[in-house]
């Protein structure tokens, strides 16, 4: 599960990192967050952790807060982001109760599988998102 971004996008340029927890609430383990990472890495590492295994991985940017109130902004955004998707969950749900059909699906996300990025790749990438954030 990622963000979904358009081209051009200033999140694409921020560093990302994974939360993998478990796939259903019947599981009881405290969730593993890794990163910082560039988005297309964190991408490829969720895809082929999870590809294997039950887990969820969330695939977000890590947003380098600087003021209390950019927290509280990102707070209140996150807030009421997840109340408009609970509210198009149900819509969707409703939806789904009232159309029963059977039919063939892409991968959730119809994108192409990519490739683990090396360790030499990734310890080259923590450079250059430490170059941005201490620039």
């Amino acid at each position: 599960m990622t963000l979904e971004l358009p081209a051009g996008s200033p999140q694409l340029d921020l560093p990302w990192i994974i939360t993998f927890g478990p796939l259903d609430d019947e599981e009881e383990w405290e969730p593993v967050v890794c990163g910082p990472y560039e988005r297309a890495h964190a991408l490829a590492l969720a895809q082929h952790v999870v590809a294997d295994e039950d887990l969820m991985a969330v695939v977000e940017p890590l947003l380098p807060a600087t003021s209390i109130e950019q927290i509280r902004g990102e707070i209140s955004v996150a807030q009421r982001l997840a109340s408009e998707e609970a509210d198009e969950i149900d819509d969707v749900l409703d939806d789904d109760a009232e159309h029963d059909h059977d039919h063939d699906h892409e991968d959730e996300d119809g994108h192409a599988a990519l490739e683990p990025p090396s360790e030499a790749e990734l310890k080259a990438a923590f450079a250059r998102i430490s170059a941005r954030l201490t620039a």
